[in-house]
């Protein structure tokens, strides 16, 4: 994905009046990229107004948080971006005194690409422009199957390396194991997560049988900043941030 390109999407409603109400008959829609073939109809107003703002939004944007190892970007049933965001929330359990067994990332969260090299917080930015913050739960090994059961109906969710999942091509739930072992429906499992899906959203109602929650609710526990973190903590140590595909879910 290029920095300098977006996507909007035009629809059109057509509408037919009938004594005072109206009727939908007919929905069109079309998509317009918006990438670099725009900038040679150079506007000097509409920059110089721009100008005005763009040095603040630079200094908060621009600084590096990391160096990625390569691209990256989001895909189902695995992908390298959610692999590596599920093993951030793992990663980042010991600074709430937690031990987790398996970490979860919703895909539908993940709202942009990784570049290689560096990484600055506008790049985090965008992969995590909301306001979810890290959270943990228990669920019974019962409630865990059903929660990848939910995974497979959508074609699959991020995980983190402790988790293996085979789900068919038509959302079906084959086998789940956690560290090797198959998931045991009578102990429990702790996760490390995000509190917008422990309110059971993004088809994961699974999440509203949890037990035991820790979701610290102050905005430096937002999951931007828990990535920045790592990415600044594998800077400090002079590692690039990497992710591989490692079957975590695959689907046969």
């Amino acid at each position: 994905m290029t920095r300098n390109l977006c996507v909007l999407t035009v629809i059109a409603v057509v509408m037919v009046s009938c004594k005072s109400s109206y009727q939908v008959v007919n929905v069109e829609r079309s998509r317009i990229l918006v990438d670099a073939r725009y900038d040679s109809h150079y506007d000097m107003e509409a920059s110089r107004f721009l100008d005005t703002y763009r040095h603040v939004i630079d200094s908060i944007t621009s600084p590096v948080v990391g160096h990625m190892a390569k691209y990256m970007h989001v895909q189902r049933p695995e992908s390298e971006l959610s692999n590596l965001l599920a093993d951030i929330m793992v990663w980042a359990a010991k600074d709430y005194g937690e031990h987790v067994d398996f970490g979860v990332y919703n895909m539908g969260g993940i709202r942009a690409d990784l570049p290689a090299g560096a990484v600055t917080y506008g790049d985090v930015l965008d992969i995590a422009p909301f306001e979810n913050k890290i959270a943990f739960a228990t669920l019974s090994g019962a409630d865990v199957l059903g929660l990848f059961s939910e995974m497979a109906s959508v074609g699959g969710e991020g995980v983190s390396h402790a988790v293996r999942m085979v789900i068919t091509k038509d959302g079906k739930l084959v086998s789940a194991a956690i560290n090797g072992q198959v998931v045991d429906p009578q102990r429990d499992y702790r996760i490390a997560t995000i509190d917008y899906l422990l309110d059971g959203t993004d088809k994961m109602s699974a999440f509203h049988k949890a037990k035991d929650v820790n979701s610290p609710p102050s905005d430096e526990n937002n999951s931007r900043f828990v990535i920045m973190n790592y990415f600044r903590e594998m800077d400090r140590q002079g590692k690039l941030v990497d992710s591989q595909m490692e079957g975590r879910v695959v689907e046969q």
